[in-house]
C-alpha cells in the first residue's frame, strides 16, 4: 500500500520534468545551415516583387505560335473554289439576312452571291475546330489591332485580315517569303521602315508590323476608294487590280472584276468576308471560343539599355523562355541587342515589368557577369613565316641530346591554343543564334564556314564550327647537368657546335611571340596581385581588357599576355649555359687511400657538393670510381 502511495505521488513531479525539458527543448533554437547562394539566387533574393497576377499557360503558349493553322488557311486560300456548292445546313435566306444586317454597320460591300456562300458553308462543315482556337488567339491581338486602326481611320473589320495572311502566327513565313502577322515581303517591309537585321525581323513584331499595315491600307485606300479593292491589292499588289479593271472594261466592284484576277486572290475577298461572318455568328453555329490565358492589355514594355538574352531573363524573372518568345517574336536570335543609335523594348506581363523595372541595375549587372564568362577566342601575336620556322627549327633541335652531356629532366606542365573543327548537326528547336553562343562564335563566322546566305538553317543539317580552344600539354625539359668524358675540351666543342646552329635560329626583338591567356578572378583577388602574380603591370591589365577601375569581379576573366616584359629565352643563350657547365666540369679518379673529405679538401670543395653531384648517399667510395667535380 505504501509502495502505491510513492508511487502516485512520484507521478506528477516526473510529468512536470517531461513539461520542462519540452519547453526547454522548444527555447533553444536549432542550428540551421543556410546554402551557399549562387550569383543568380543572391541578386533574385534582393528583387522588389509582387504577387503573381497572371500566367501563361503552356498550352496556350504552343497554341499562339502554332503553325497548323496557318498552314490549313494557305491550304483553304489555294484550294478552296467558290463555284463548287458544298452541302451544309444553312438555309439561303437566312445567310442573307445576316449578310444584309452586316452591310449595314460595314464599310464592306457584303453582298449575297453563290461564291460567298459555298465559301461560308466550307468552313463551317470543316474548320470549325480551327475557328474554335483562332477565336482564343484573337483575344489577344485583336485589341492591338483596333488600336491601330482607329488611329489611321481604317474599318476595324480589316482586323479580320490578320487572320487570313497568317492565321494570327507572328512567326508565319509563305512560300513566297512574307513574314509575320501582316505577311510583309521584304521590300514592302523596308519601305514601311519594318527593319529585317541579323538579330531582328520587324515584320514579326506585332505592333510595328501592325502599324506598317494601317499605313499600307490607308495609302491603297486613298488610290482605290473601295475596301474591297484595297483587300484585294493587299494579296495581289495594287498592279494586278488596275489590270483586271482594264480587262474587264472599267468595272470597279470586285466580284465583277474578280475573273481578272490571279486564281489566289478571286477566293482571297471571299475568304475575308466568310471569316468575318463566322466570328459574328459562331454562336449560331455552336462555335465556342476557347479562351485566351493572358489579353494584350495585361502585357507592357520595358526599354532594355544592355544586350540581354532570353534565357537571362527567364532566369531573373521565372518567367518561361517560351513566354518571352511568344511575347517578343520580333527577335530572330532570342537576344535583345544593344545598338547605337536605336531602341529596343521588351514585352512582358505587367507584374514581371514591375519587377524588371523596380531591380534594372541588378539586372544588368547579373547579366554583364554571365557576359564575362562566355568563353571568348584566344589571340596570338603572328611571327612572320620566316619567324614561325625558326621557331619549330628549335623545338626540333631542342630534343636532340650531346653524347658527350649527361641530362636531368624536368616534366613542365602547361598549356596551349589549338584550333578544332567541330560540325553540329541541327535538331528540331535550333537556329543560328543559339547554335554559335553554344560554341562561343558569332553568328557570322557560322555563315561564313558554311557558305550560308541566312540565318535559317535546315533540320538534320550539319554545321561546320571552328574553334580556338586552350588544351593541357606537358613538356619535358632537358638541361644538361655533367659531362661524361674525361676531356672537357670535346663536349664544349659539340655544345659550341650547337650554340652555332642555334645562333641561326635566334629571333630579333620584334619579332617575339606574345602568347595570351585568360585568368578566372578568384575570391580576394585584386590588379596588384594578380600583376605580381604573372610579372606584369596593373596598368597593362587594364589596357588589355578596356578595365576603367582597379576593380574586378568574382569569377570574370582577365586576358593576361605572357612575354610583355620578359625577354624570350632563346636556343643560343641555353646553349652558353651549356657551355659554362661543361666547361666547369672534371673528373677526378679515386686512389687507393682518398676518402671524400680528402678529396674534397683537395679540390676546394665540400663533401655535400661531391654527394650531390655524383649522386651518393655516403662516404664509401673505392679505388678506380670517376668522381665529378664542378668549379
Amino acid at each position: 500500500m505504501n509502495k502505491t502511495k510513492i508511487a502516485l505521488l512520484l507521478v506528477p513531479f516526473f510529468s512536470l520534468n517531461l513539461l520542462a525539458q519540452d519547453d526547454l527543448a522548444q527555447e533553444i533554437p536549432t542550428a540551421q545551415i543556410t546554402p551557399k547562394l549562387s550569383v543568380l539566387d543572391s541578386i533574385k533574393s534582393t528583387f522588389v516583387t509582387h504577387e503573381i497576377a497572371n500566367c501563361v499557360d503552356q498550352e496556350w503558349m504552343k497554341e499562339l505560335s502554332n503553325q497548323e493553322l496557318f498552314a490549313e488557311m494557305q491550304s483553304d486560300l489555294a484550294s478552296v473554289d467558290p463555284d463548287v456548292k458544298v452541302d451544309y445546313d444553312l438555309s439561303t435566306d437566312l445567310l442573307k439576312a445576316r449578310l444584309k444586317e452586316m452591310d449595314a454597320k460595314s464599310p464592306f460591300n457584303i453582298e449575297y452571291n453563290e461564291g460567298l456562300e459555298n465559301i461560308i458553308k466550307s468552313y463551317l462543315k470543316n474548320r470549325k475546330k480551327s475557328y474554335e482556337r483562332l477565336m482564343a488567339i484573337s483575344e489577344y491581338y485583336f485589341p492591338m489591332f483596333e488600336a491601330s486602326l482607329a488611329k489611321y481611320n481604317v474599318p476595324l473589320e480589316i482586323k479580320y485580315l490578320a487572320v487570313v495572311e497568317s492565321a494570327l502566327n507572328p512567326h508565319a513565313k509563305s512560300r513566297v517569303g512574307a513574314t509575320g502577322l501582316w505577311q510583309f515581303m521584304f521590300a514592302t517591309g523596308k519601305q514601311y521602315k519594318l527593319d529585317v537585321s541579323s538579330y531582328v525581323d520587324e515584320r514579326s513584331d506585332p505592333l510595328k508590323a501592325t502599324e506598317a499595315a494601317c499605313q499600307y491600307l490607308s495609302n491603297m485606300y486613298k488610290i482605290f476608294g473601295d475596301w474591297d479593292l484595297v483587300l484585294a491589292s493587299y494579296n495581289s499588289g495594287p498592279g494586278n487590280v488596275s489590270k483586271a479593271i482594264r480587262r474587264s472594261g472599267g468595272q470597279q466592284n470586285y466580284w465583277n472584276i474578280r475573273k481578272h484576277l490571279p486564281k489566289e486572290t478571286a477566293g482571297y475577298v471571299p475568304a475575308f468576308l466568310a471569316t468575318m461572318y463566322i466570328y459574328e455568328y459562331h454562336k449560331e453555329h455552336g462555335i465556342e471560343p476557347k479562351r485566351a490565358a493572358i489579353s494584350y492589355i495585361a502585357t507592357d514594355t520595358v526599354a532594355v539599355k544592355r544586350e540581354m538574352t532570353f534565357k537571362q531573363i527567364s532566369d531573373l524573372l521565372d518567367i518561361p523562355e517560351s513566354q518571352i518568345k511568344l511575347l517578343n517574336p520580333g527577335y530572330k536570335l532570342d537576344v535583345v541587342p544593344n545598338i547605337k543609335g536605336e531602341n529596343h523594348f521588351l514585352r512582358l506581363p505587367l507584374e514581371k515589368v514591375a519587377v524588371y523595372a523596380s531591380n534594372e541595375d541588378k539586372i544588368y549587372a547579373y547579366a554583364a557577369i554571365e557576359d564575362a564568362k562566355r568563353e571568348r577566342p584566344y589571340f596570338t601575336r603572328k611571327a612572320t613565316p620566316a619567324a614561325t620556322a625558326q621557331v619549330e627549327t628549335a623545338v626540333a633541335s631542342s630534343s636532340e641530346r650531346s653524347p658527350y652531356v649527361d641530362y636531368s629532366e624536368e616534366v613542365v606542365k602547361g598549356s596551349k591554343v589549338v584550333t578544332k573543327t567541330k560540325y553540329h548537326t541541327v535538331r528540331k528547336g535550333d537556329n543560328i543564334g543559339e547554335i554559335s553562343q553554344k560554341y562561343g562564335v558569332s553568328v557570322a563566322e557560322v555563315k561564313k564556314w558554311n557558305r550560308l546566305r541566312s540565318n535559317n538553317v535546315m533540320l538534320g543539317a550539319k554545321l561546320k564550327i571552328v574553334t580556338n580552344e586552350r588544351v593541357a600539354t606537358t613538356v619535358v625539359k632537358k638541361t644538361p647537368k655533367a659531362v661524361k668524358k674525361d676531356t672537357t675540351e670535346t663536349a664544349i666543342a659539340s655544345v659550341e657546335k650547337t650554340t652555332r646552329n642555334s645562333k641561326e635560329i635566334v629571333l630579333p626583338e620584334n619579332d617575339a611571340v606574345k602568347d595570351s591567356e585568360y585568368y578566372i578572378v578568384e575570391k580576394g583577388d585584386n590588379l596588384g596581385t594578380i600583376a605580381k602574380k604573372y610579372g606584369v603591370t596593373v596598368d597593362q591589365i587594364k589596357e588589355w581588357n578596356n578595365l576603367e577601375e582597379t576593380r574586378v569581379l568574382f569569377g570574370s576573366r582577365l586576358k593576361l599576355i605572357r612575354g610583355e616584359n620578359a625577354a624570350i629565352e632563346t636556343k643560343a643563350e641555353k646553349a652558353e649555359q651549356q657551355i659554362a657547365t661543361a666547361a666547369s666540369v672534371r673528373q677526378y679518379l679515386v686512389k687507393k687511400g682518398d676518402s671524400l673529405f680528402s678529396i674534397a679538401k683537395k679540390s676546394g670543395v665540400t663533401v655535400e657538393n661531391i654527394k650531390e653531384w655524383n649522386d651518393i648517399s655516403n662516404e664509401n667510395i673505392k679505388p678506380g670510381m670517376k668522381l665529378k667535380i664542378q668549379g
